[in-house]
């Protein structure tokens, strides 16, 4: 992959893997299909891993582990802790609690460090000047290269970046969830972190074909998007087919070009679209090859206006921990 993006010290690709689907959250998944997928990756020169402790509980970090035990690829790794299912869903950023995550989550990928560490979501009532400090001792210990925070907040950001540099927030960003525009991209650039756009595909809507709502496996997360749910996925689909035939008409895929899209609003956003497809992996890293230029880009803001989504991007339970701004 030629195009090339910094992030947490290192130069990766322009276009990163979320794992998140290797631990089952979209459907059945098997090790097999997750490890082509990855094996991919390395051919395509996909060399940023996006993980989390609670991607199926681990499964995504073991999977990844094993594949790497094999492997010993050369690859930057991110994997993110704060977020704890039971009893209830909650978050914790204290010592103990991202230790003992951190030092699970290293265990499972058969690694001493990881090269990037995010905070998942922020517990509100700790001062993120206190999960900071926790954080830096982390580094001091060598067991993480560089710190990072997920849905957080302009204020936020500049905060914890006064106590240590902050190498990435992590939020979601497409052209059907544009919020970071409202002041987190501007911060990052601003401060010099890599901005790392999750679901530049809308989790699925930027796909040729349209996801099917019947086929959605039990649990799916989309099952409660109000963006996936009537009257609103319907609008969605007819606001988004006249973008899908521009597409087409030049070639290109409707995912390719969602990502593309994402590139090209700053060399410092790093997408990272999830599958565990190695077949659809190869359509999305042509992303980096689509070049963009000011008319095409005026016509896709023609087609798909910013604020055109029915539906927030979150339900209620959905959206617990994203900080709110702008």
């Amino acid at each position: 992959m030629r195009l090339k993006r910094l992030l947490a010290g290192r130069t990766v690709g322009a276009v990163g893997l979320g794992c998140m689907s290797f631990g089952g959250i979209y459907g059945a998944t098997d090790e097999e299909e997750s490890f082509a997928c990855l094996a991919e990756a390395l051919a395509l020169g996909i060399d940023h891993w996006d993980v989390a402790e609670i991607y199926g509980m681990g499964i995504s970090e073991s999977i990844m582990g094993r594949f790497l035990a094999e492997t010993r690829a050369d690859v930057t790794i991110a994997t993110k802790a704060g977020i704890y299912p039971q009893p209830v869903r909650h978050f914790r950023n204290d010592a103990e609690a991202l230790r003992r995550s951190l030092e699970g989550s290293l265990e499972r990928l058969g690694r001493d460090r990881v090269e990037l560490f995010y905070v998942h979501r922020r517990e509100a009532e700790r001062p993120v000047e206190e999960v900071m400090e926790t954080l830096v001792g982390f580094i001091e210990e060598g067991l993480i290269g560089a710190i990072g925070f997920s849905e957080i907040a302009p204020e936020t950001l500049r905060r914890a970046h006064a106590v240590h540099p902050v190498a990435a927030v992590q939020s979601e960003y497409s052209l059907w969830s544009r919020d970071p525009e409202a002041g987190v991209l501007q911060a990052c650039e601003e401060l010099g972190a890599t901005f790392v756009a999750f679901s530049p595909l809308g989790r699925g809507i930027f796909a040729d074909p349209f996801p099917d709502l019947e086929a959605f496996p039990p649990g799916d997360f989309r099952s409660a998007n109000p963006r996936f749910t009537e009257p609103n996925y319907s609008a969605n689909k007819a606001a988004i087919e006249p973008f899908s035939a521009w597409c087409r008409e030049r070639g290109w895929t409707t995912s390719a070009v969602a990502i593309a899209w994402t590139l090209h609003q700053g060399e410092h956003v790093l997408p990272i679209p999830g599958t565990r497809s190695a077949v659809h992996l190869r359509d999305l890293a042509q992303a980096a090859e689509i070049a963009l230029g000011p008319v095409e880009l005026s016509e896709i803001a023609a087609i798909l206006p910013r604020g055109f989504a029915a539906g927030a991007r979150y339900s209620e339970a959905q959206s617990a921990g994203v900080e709110v701004y702008g």
